[in-house]
């Protein structure tokens, strides 16, 4: 009996050593994968976004320059958050122009919509898109900053592919992120390189380019439609 009972035990061992080893090993998640996070709280998140220290890595001006924006364009801010970038773009666009105000969190929406609201923001609409869609009008977008977004996106060249849709002719697409260096930004594993964010963008469609000046913490690519 304890003879038998040591052959099953063994036998038993041995099938779960090459069950173990013959697992995919397709558990983990690959390098610069989305990296997932909520941002439920507007009230917490605005702290942080609007920190007033933040406009000295994250330099609003400079990157709205480099964005190249024309009064009457319709500019896509994609998660926008708690609307650091709208007041600059608003006035970038001016009153004949338009703001999409975008981000998949329904509260935060709802704090960028009181915002613009409370600063007089006529031009900005605040809209909840889906995570893996920006949702954008077809031809209709001239411009779309995505600003310390692009590594929470999930398939991007995919959904590149639908932001190159969203573009009117000559519209850019401009991704600003965080470099491996940052003292900013999110865990170093969830960053994305920014020639991989230039591949992406060239595999959705698009004209991609690192641009040549970059921010202190972050690279700026730009994608533009062919």
């Amino acid at each position: 009996m304890v003879r038998f009972a040591l052959m099953r035990l063994l036998i038993t061992l041995v099938c779960l050593l090459v069950s173990a080893c013959s697992t995919p090993q397709h558990q983990h998640a690959p390098a610069h994968g989305p990296l997932v996070h909520r941002f439920e709280d507007p009230a917490r998140w605005a702290r942080v976004f609007d920190d007033p220290s933040r406009d000295a890595w994250q330099r609003p001006d400079d990157v709205i320059r480099i964005t190249v924006i024309a009064p009457g364009m319709t500019v896509a801010d994609l998660g926008a958050g708690t609307g650091y970038f709208l007041g600059r773009l608003a006035r970038a666009v001016g009153p004949s122009g338009r703001v999409l105000a975008l981000d998949v969190e329904e509260k935060l929406v709802g704090y960028m919509r009181d915002r613009a609201v409370r600063e007089g923001l006529a031009n900005v609409e605040a809209k909840v898109v889906p995570f893996d869609d920006p949702a954008l009008p077809v031809g209709g977008v001239d411009r779309v900053l995505i600003v310390d977004t692009w590594h929470h996106i999930p398939e991007r060249t995919a959904y590149t592919t639908k932001l190159a849709r969203g573009l009117a002719p000559g519209g850019m697409v401009l991704v600003v992120d965080f470099t491996p260096e940052s003292e900013h930004g999110p865990p170093r594993h969830a960053r994305v390189p920014a020639l991989d964010v230039v591949a992406e963008l060239r595999a959705g469609g698009l004209e991609a380019v690192v641009v040549d000046e970059p921010l202190p913490e972050q690279y700026i690519v730009v994608g533009k439609r062919p």
